[in-house]
């Protein structure tokens, strides 16, 4: 018989095994395991070595520890108090031979049924001490059954659907069993590949992943290849997107012989850093071939990616095309418009035929624009008359059509969809339009392979001269928190601006502005009486949010209470100092973020978060962001803390390929796995058909209709 590939047991339903009924198949479905595919990558979450257990006489207290014990007798009663429902607490004490010790759950009741004299389990959590005698609270259990002298799988188990370890492990043998005996697992991994890497064949991984008998390296070898699995499917479903959108797409091919670009860099306050530069050289390559680009532009807050993106967008301009820049808030989108409108106020262009030049027209098209308003610039779009189009989803409205766009800039890509990108890439006329990606949060390199691996990567590594260090302050007592407002006042006192950014209460504009407007008020009567203080929010009117900032930019205003709407853009170089109230419901790309909006001028500046650290990742968050101002290394923070959920949500993939592997843990693989992506899908005959079939069984319907259609 041939082996079977992955996608024959996606198709075999977990009811086909001995003993799951309708009940079983229920409870299976509750925790994501339909199939005998759901099964086998239902992996175990950790291992017990049986073969050197630890004993009861050994542990010590404050050690976490698992015990394979016995129960010995177990009782339950209820906990006394009014208004307290119906508490219980439940003892048991188990032994193991060397000693014995106290194991209690509270309001836990079917525990005594669970754990009936004689059964063997394995308890674990901290050991701790009542009164001479070691215990555990509220422990993990997994009935493992008699395993003696073998490393034993413990699979995720879900108490509410009474699954345990003993269940899955039994159907997980049975599977394996009936698998060997029709032809085994299919591996679609050249062997070269295998050999090379020092990788076991799948079917052999997938056994002893589950059943590791009595060695503990077996476990580890076969994680090791289903690990390398996950990644090489994630990368070459990237690999092929990129190399499909090379192949089937034709660009825009742009003059790069205008001056346009020159006289922008000419007129700029300040010089170009090396690392500007070196991008704009990378997307000018880019941009001078008829492939349609797909670039990522990276750097840290302040590196000056905005001058990158508009020098992008004046390539297509100076070459007789249109720009776009889609941000995703209106806020951001007003932001870019009033900075960008500002960088090139005297910037002029010649259209072809006439007999003069005409300023570079910059237009703002968001959902707040007026009827009248939008169709004038929707006109001015359509006869080519609009140079550069900033907006927000607004631009990807039916009525909005450009004569010739050639280059789309996209601020923030984790926040739109894949068919929205795709929507405004449509937009483009005799030729798919080049796509630059700004994100202004930098997110690690093996992060950045997996989320924007389809896009070839631009880094800014270097900040612009002048930028002063800014000094970060975590004000946790009254007294420090006073200090800080003290501060405020010198700098005011001194000729200097500052900011104080509300906490985001909950994802509600309501709660934000109250929160602020509440904030603005009690800063006025109180810390900051006397001073000039403005308020900025998501709800304030355009043209009164335009005026509190050309107030504040003009030093007519001291200090500007706000929400997050300053996160990004804001740019005001007198500003010296920032406070952050309640840091902690933050996250490290936005504190990093809010902190870059000073230290923009040649005063030395400062930073101050201000409340506690609620929790222990607040609290991590909070010392990370007083230890480093660099960016990248506070990604790496950000992702040891968060895991890389937060991430992977941005690329929108159907079935979850990634359950053994991890991009923090397994940045290496990463690497490799790229590699050999590459390697396979340029080779003479692509990568072989099993494994790209594989790979469709793990996309979401639109990414496989643009992949694999026709």
């Amino acid at each position: 018989m041939d082996p079977r590939p992955l996608r024959a047991l996606t198709r075999i339903d977990v009811a086909r095994l001995d003993g799951v009924g309708p009940k079983r198949v229920e409870a299976l479905r509750s925790v994501g395991i339909e199939t005998v595919f759901d099964l086998l990558t239902h992996y175990p979450r950790r291992y017990i070595d049986r073969t050197k257990e630890a004993q009861i006489r050994d542990l010590h207290v404050g050690e976490v520890a698992s015990v394979l014990a016995r129960v010995d007798r177990i009782s339950s009663r209820p906990l006394g108090g009014r208004g307290r429902g119906r508490r219980v607490m439940v003892e048991a004490f188990v032994s193991d031979g060397s000693g014995r010790m106290k194991v209690t759950f509270f309001n836990q009741a079917w525990r005594e049924k669970q754990l009936t004299p004689g059964t063997e389990a394995v308890f674990w959590g901290k050991i701790e001490d009542f009164r001479g005698t070691k215990q555990l609270t509220n422990p993990v259990v997994d009935l493992v059954g008699d395993q003696t002298g073998q490393v034993v799988p413990v699979y995720p188990q879900s108490e509410k659907a009474r699954i345990t370890t003993q269940d899955v492990r039994r159907w997980v043998a049975e599977a394996l069993e009936r698998l060997d005996g029709t032809g085994g697992l299919l591996d679609p991994v050249p062997e070269e590949v295998l050999d090379r890497l020092d990788l076991i064949e799948r079917g052999e991984a997938m056994r002893l992943v589950h059943v590791p008998g009595d060695s503990v390296a077996a476990y580890e070898v076969a994680r090791k290849r289903l690990i390398f699995d996950e990644l090489l499917r994630l990368q070459l479903a990237l690999v092929l997107r990129k190399r499909h959108l090379e192949r089937t797409t034709v660009g825009v091919a742009h003059d790069r012989s205008g001056d346009l670009v020159r006289r922008f860099h000419d007129a700029l306050p300040y010089p170009l850093t090396g690392a500007q530069r070196r991008v704009i050289a990378e997307i000018e390559a880019d941009l001078s071939h008829p492939v349609p680009m797909h670039r990522l532009l990276q750097g840290d807050v302040g590196a000056g990616k905005t001058v990158v993106a508009v020098s992008a967008m004046l390539v297509a301009v100076q070459g007789g095309h249109q720009a776009a820049l889609m941000a995703p808030t209106e806020v951001l989108a007003e932001q870019h418009a009033l900075g960008i409108r500002e960088l090139l106020a005297d910037l002029r262009v010649g259209d072809e035929g006439a007999l003069f030049d005409r300023p570079l027209r910059v237009e703002l098209l968001t959902n707040r624009v007026p009827a009248g308003r939008r169709r004038e610039i929707t006109e001015g779009l359509a006869a080519g008359e609009v140079d550069i189009a900033i907006g927000t989803h607004a631009l990807l409205s039916a009525d909005v059509g450009f004569r010739s766009l050639g280059v789309v800039v996209i601020d923030e890509q984790h926040r739109f969809g894949v068919e929205q990108r795709a929507a405004l890439r449509d937009k483009g006329a005799g030729g798919v339009p080049d796509v630059l990606v700004m994100t202004a949060t930098p997110i690690p390199r093996t992060a950045a392979m997996t989320v924007y691996g389809d896009l070839d990567v631009s880094i800014l590594d270097e900040l612009p001269p002048g930028r002063t260090p800014i000094i970060t302050t975590w004000a946790r007592s009254e007294q420090e928190q006073a200090a800080v407002w003290e501060e405020v006042r010198r700098e005011v006192a001194d000729g200097r601006q500052a900011y104080v950014v509300c906490p985001l209460v909950e994802e509600s504009e309501k709660l934000e502005v109250s929160s602020a407007t509440e904030t603005w008020q009690q800063l006025r009567a109180g810390e900051l009486e006397g001073l000039r203080v403005g308020l900025l929010h998501g709800r304030v009117a355009p043209a009164e949010k335009e005026e509190t900032m050309r107030l504040f930019r003009e030093g007519r205003l001291d200090v500007l209470v706000a929400t997050t709407v300053i996160e990004v853009g804001v740019d005001v170089p007198n500003a010296t100092v920032m406070v952050i109230l309640d840091a902690d419901r933050f996250g490290i790309a936005q504190l990093h973020q809010l902190r870059g909006r000073v230290g923009r001028g040649a005063h030395r500046s400062s930073c101050h978060l201000l409340g506690e650290g609620a929790t222990e990742d607040g609290e991590r968050r909070l010392e990370a962001l007083v230890r480093t101002t660099d960016g990248f290394e506070l990604a790496e923070v950000d992702l040891d803390l968060r895991g890389e959920g937060t991430i992977l949500g941005a690329r929108q993939k159907g079935r979850n390929d990634l359950k053994l592997a991890s991009l923090r843990d397994h940045r290496e693989v990463v690497d490799v796995a790229r590699q050999i992506a590459f390697e396979l899908v340029d080779a003479p005959g692509g990568p072989p058909e099993d494994l790209v079939d594989e790979v469709r069984l793990f996309l979401d319907e639109d990414e496989e209709q643009f992949l694999f259609k026709s």
